[in-house]
C-alpha cells in the first residue's frame, strides 16, 4: 500500500463516528483524502478535520471508489448493506457494528490481543463489542501466563454505548429531578438517572441478553474458544466509561502480585491498584484516554486458582473508535 491513504468514515455525525475522527487526527494517521458519509438527513453537515472544513456526504453505493479504508459506525443494517459493496470495490472495512463478528471468514480484531487474525481477512474486518475489548485485552496476559478456564463478568455500561439519544435522555431526567418535576424516558424502557438496568439488548429465551450472548461468543473467539464465560451486562448512569468486575479461574495458579506484574507490563494496560491510597479505576478517569485501566486486582478465595479484577475503559474510544484505528494501523 502507498505512503498515505483515502478513508471513509460510515456514520460520522453519530458518536463514535466524530470518536473516529478525533483519533485518526490525534495519531496522525497518514490520511490523503477523507470522506465523511452518513444518511441523507445529515448530508451537508460541517464537520473538520485537521483545521478543513467537509461537507457530509449522503451514504451511496459509489461513495467508496478509490477508498483504502472505511471505518464503519452506523449500525449492522448500514454495515450488511454496505460493507460488502465497499470490500468488492478493494476498500478495506473496519465495521464497528455486530453485523459480521461471528462470520468464520471475518477476523474478530484486538490489536493487543490477537493482531495475527488480520492476516485472514477479505476485506471485511470486525471491530469488536465495547465491553467484550477491555475484558479481553486485560484478559490476555493472565491467559498466555495462567491459562484461563472460566469468567464471570458483571457491566457497568455507560449510557453513551446506547448512543447520542440516551445520553441526552440522562441528562434530560437528572435536570428533571434536580428542579423536581416529572422525569420522562424513550430511549430506556425505564428512567435511566439514579437507577441501574439489568438490561441490554433483547432478551433470548434462555434469559440472557444479547449483550451477555456477545461477550461470551466474541471472547471464545478472539481469545481462546475453550474459555467458560458468563456475563450479566447492566446500564449505568454514567455518560463516558464501562465498568467490569471480572472474576477469573485459571488451571495454573497465579497470584495478585503476579497478575499487577503482568498487567502493568501488558500493551495498552494501565494499572490503578493501590487500595491503601483508595487509588482504583472509575470511567470519570478513563475519559478520553487510550489504555484499558485496571485495579482491585485480588485472589478470589473461594477458589483455589482465581482472581478479580476491575476494568474499566472509554467505551466510545477503545471501545470502537480507537480499536478500529488500530486495526488500520496493523495494515499499513
Amino acid at each position: 500500500m502507498s505512503d498515505r491513504y483515502n478513508v471513509a468514515i460510515v456514520g460520522a455525525t453519530g458518536a463514535v463516528g466524530q470518536e473516529m475522527r478525533k483519533v485518526l487526527e490525534q495519531r496522525d494517521f497518514p490520511v490523503d483524502n477523507i470522506k465523511f458519509l452518513a444518511s441523507r438527513r445529515s448530508e451537508g453537515k460541517r464537520i473538520t478535520f485537521k483545521r478543513k472544513g467537509y461537507n457530509v456526504e449522503e451514504l451511496k453505493d459509489s461513495s467508496f471508489e478509490g477508498i483504502d479504508f472505511a471505518l464503519f459506525s452506523a449500525g449492522g443494517s448500514v454495515s450488511e448493506q454496505f460493507a460488502p459493496i465497499a470490500a468488492e470495490q478493494g476498500t478495506i472495512v473496519i465495521d464497528n457494528s455486530s453485523a459480521f463478528r461471528m462470520d468464520k471468514d471475518v477476523p474478530l480484531v484486538v490489536p493487543e490481543v490477537n493482531p495475527q487474525a488480520i492476516k485472514k481477512h477479505k476485506n471485511i474486518i470486525a471491530n469488536p463489542n465495547c465491553s467484550t475489548i477491555q475484558m479481553v485485552v486485560a484478559l490476555k496476559p493472565i491467559h498466555d501466563k495462567a491459562k484461563i478456564k472460566r469468567v464471570v463478568v458483571s457491566t457497568y455500561q455507560a449510557v453513551s454505548g446506547t448512543g447520542a439519544k440516551a445520553v441526552a435522555e440522562l441528562s434530560q431526567q437528572t435536570r428533571a429531578y434536580s428542579a423536581n418535576v416529572p422525569l420522562s424516558n424513550e430511549v430506556y424502557p425505564y428512567q435511566i438517572a439514579f437507577n441501574v438496568l439489568p438490561h441490554i439488548d433483547v432478551f433470548f429465551d434462555d434469559g440472557y441478553t444479547k449483550e451477555e450472548v456477545k461477550m461470551v461468543k466474541e471472547t471464545q473467539k478472539i481469545l481462546d474458544r475453550s474459555i467458560k464465560v458468563s456475563a450479566t451486562t447492566v446500564r449505568v448512569p454514567v455518560f463516558i466509561g464501562h465498568s467490569e468486575s471480572v472474576n477469573i479461574e485459571t488451571e495454573n495458579k497465579i497470584t495478585a502480585k503476579e497478575a499487577r506484574e503482568l498487567l502493568s507490563e501488558a500493551p495498552g494496560i494501565s494499572v490503578i491498584d493501590d487500595p491503601a491510597e483508595l487509588a482504583y479505576p472509575m470511567p470519570i478517569d478513563c475519559v478520553g484516554k487510550d489504555d484499558v485501566f485496571v485495579g482491585r486486582i485480588r485472589e478470589d478465595s473461594s477458589v483455589p486458582k482465581g482472581l478479580n479484577l476491575w476494568v474499566v475503559s472509554d467505551n466510545l474510544r477503545k471501545g470502537a473508535a480507537l480499536n478500529a484505528v488500530q486495526i488500520a494501523e496493523l495494515l499499513i
